[in-house]
């Protein structure tokens, strides 16, 4: 059997109740809707206090955030190290985006995959740019839960 190509890691967090096996085949199927495949990845779940020392250390930047995403991709193979912070996502979950704790964990996990695929959301427009494909790629896992 082939090991994973996606490594799940916490750091001062317990791991979240996701289906890691799931995900992983989701996310090879958003990569490839992306006409990307996937190559090594880390998803780092930590706390608050982590991703700002993450966010302080790496991007000299001093406020909290939900995930930062390193980008290691090269051409076709996307690769990247994602710290998400568990704190920032239940607290978005519960006061930004009004919506399930799970469902904004699978929002911010694919978010990263998304930056790694090439697309951004800093510049005017691209907010709504990744919003659309975060919104393509949950219903995307909504079809493959539905086909289980």
């Amino acid at each position: 059997m082939m090991k994973s190509r996606v490594e799940w890691i916490c750091e001062n967090v317990p791991m979240p109740g996701i289906d890691t096996a799931l995900m992983e085949r989701w996310l090879e199927m958003v990569a490839a809707s992306h006409d990307r495949i996937i190559g090594p990845m880390v998803y780092i779940f930590c706390d608050d206090n982590r991703i700002l020392e993450v966010n302080r250390q790496f991007l000299s930047h001093d406020y909290f955030t939900d995930i930062i995403t390193f980008d290691y991709s090269r051409g076709k193979m996307v690769s990247g190290d994602m710290f998400i912070s568990l704190d920032t996502v239940a607290s978005n979950a519960h006061d930004v985006v009004k919506c399930g704790y799970d469902v904004e964990l699978e929002r911010v996990i694919v978010h990263g995959l998304l930056h790694l695929c090439g697309i951004n959301d800093k510049a005017p427009g691209e907010r709504e740019i990744m919003e659309r494909h975060e919104n393509e790629a949950l219903a995307m896992l909504e079809d493959i839960r539905k086909s289980v």
